[in-house]
């Protein structure tokens, strides 16, 4: 830690540093909120806790811009856990083990929490700060933002004063965002019926593992392999006539494509599975070569827990994984309006099958909201189809989702930052919309006048165990923001 803690600016590294000693996973926020609240209490500075959860904190300009208006600055406290397989980490009580590789932060084995711990460390260092110049600072720190937008969606009116909104939770450094996707989660579950097979007969788990996973908004259209719909391939393949499903596991977030999965099968046909098992395999392998080059798919024993090997019955699984097969996943609709920019996307997020219990569910995002509905009934239907022939439906519903940010082409923000970017680094910034949720839409129904923009560093591989930022780009992106508070 002596190594981040050494870095420039120091500031930003000793708060992005403090963050990461502290647990912080989406809903359980406790630890992390107490320790910004302690930094407010230290600074002197006012602070209130919302009935949403939200830390809020104030500061007043500095003596050459006091008669400036409040400008918000805002990023989320929660981060994705996520271990690589294999490693033994507890995020409760363990720190995130950072080093330095040349120019990038990573975490040994874990997500990094670069996502959104650098905008939070960096309105931490603005906060502390004594020799930097800004118009008054309304912090807004918001939480549950990977695993719902729950704080955006609790933020109530009247609480902040600030008409421009400075977002930190973008991951390219010479790109300034100023639009975003909605979301929706569909979610799914099944009680079924099971059958029950003999201790000796042949029981194999099934493992997919290497994947590079990532965030579902930002890697969706980069054809990333899916561990939860590979293994649906292969069970498909094999039929309910060559395996009998007992249990699968697969996905880590809601919001990151799936990197691993497991199934627990009963072999029926020996001959027949080994030969279909080797022709997918070697299928996906060569598919997905250039883009999954760490991709490993392997079999291993498995000891049976009881006498007996509860599994899903015939008449179930077959449809159960069928609709798994054709459940829709990745681009859904490319932008007609902005080129190269996904409109719509879904994904398979997670799943949890055995004991006579499944649940599974997917993350559907579009720019556009009737999109957005369309494609989210598009994951349901194969799911609410399986009770047609008088089956048990799965039981789908949506949930309430979160809206997307419209782009303004007219924001005075986008104006006046487009202007310091290319004073400062000598270039035109790129402007844009991303596919992924951020919360200025959700923030925007409380605060329909602000004027917002979102920018940050160069952060990689979000939401997995891969994550990094730059260096450099921390320090580009630091010395933008200061520059734009200066001339705020």
């Amino acid at each position: 830690m002596s190594d981040i803690r050494a870095l420039e600016p120091l500031a930003l590294w000793n708060c992005f540093a403090d963050l990461n000693a502290v647990p912080r996973p989406s809903k359980r926020e406790e630890r992390v909120v107490a320790l910004v609240l302690a930094f407010a209490e230290r600074h002197g500075l006012s602070s209130l806790l919302d009935s949403a959860g939200n830390v809020i904190i104030k500061k007043p300009a500095t003596p050459d811009r006091e008669n400036r208006p409040a400008v918000i600055m805002q990023a989320h406290l929660d981060m994705v856990h996520k271990a690589a397989d294999g490693l033994n980490f507890d995020f409760d009580t363990q720190g995130i083990d950072m080093c330095v590789d040349g120019d990038w932060v990573r975490a040994r084995g874990t997500t990094l929490g670069a996502d959104n711990g650098l905008g939070v460390a960096a309105i931490l260092a603005v906060l502390a700060s004594k020799d930097l110049s800004h118009p008054p600072i309304e912090a807004l720190f918001t939480l549950d933002e990977e695993q719902g937008m729950g704080g955006a969606l609790g933020l109530q009116p009247g609480l902040l004063t600030g008409k421009t909104m400075l977002n930190l939770d973008s991951e390219e450094d010479d790109t300034f965002t100023i639009g975003c996707a909605g979301g929706v989660d569909t979610l799914a579950s099944l009680d079924y019926t099971q059958a029950a097979h003999g201790p000796e007969e042949p029981f194999l788990a099934i493992h997919i593992t290497g994947l590079r996973g990532g965030h579902s908004g930002l890697q969706i259209h980069e054809g990333r392999a899916n561990a939860i719909k590979l293994m649906a391939r292969i069970l498909c393949a094999c039929g309910v006539e060559v395996v009998a499903l007992a249990t699968l596991r697969g996905g880590s977030a809601r919001n990151a494509i799936p990197a691993q999965c497991t199934a627990q099968v009963v072999i029926l046909d020996q001959s027949r599975f080994h030969e279909i098992f080797a022709k997918e395999v070697e299928g996906i392998r060569e598919e997905f070569r250039l883009i999954e080059p760490n991709l490993s798919i392997t079999t291993q024993p498995v000891k049976p827990e009881h006498g007996y090997i509860p599994t899903m019955a015939d008449h179930v699984q077959k449809p159960f994984i069928l609709a798994l097969q054709a459940v829709v996943n990745g681009v859904y609709r490319m932008s007609p309006v902005v080129p190269g920019l996904v409109e719509s996307s879904s994904n398979l997020s997670l799943i949890s099958l055995g004991n006579g219990h499944a649940e599974w569910s997917g993350l559907q995002r579009s720019s556009v909201d009737s999109s957005k509905e369309d494609v989210a009934r598009s994951f349901a239907a194969p799911f609410q189809m399986m009770g047609m022939d008088g089956m048990n439906c799965p039981e789908v519903c949506h949930d309430a989702g979160y809206p997307g940010w419209s782009p303004s082409a007219e924001s005075p923000i986008l104006e006046k930052m487009k202007t310091l970017y290319r004073d400062l680094f000598a270039h035109d910034v790129k402007v844009s919309a991303c596919h992924a949720g951020l919360e200025f839409g959700v923030i925007a129904i409380a605060y329909p006048d602000l004027d917002m923009i979102s920018f940050g560093p160069n952060i990689h591989e979000a939401h997995s165990e891969k994550e990094c930022c730059s260096i450099s780009s921390v320090q580009k992106f630091w010395k933008l923001l200061t520059a734009t508070l200066a001339a705020l």
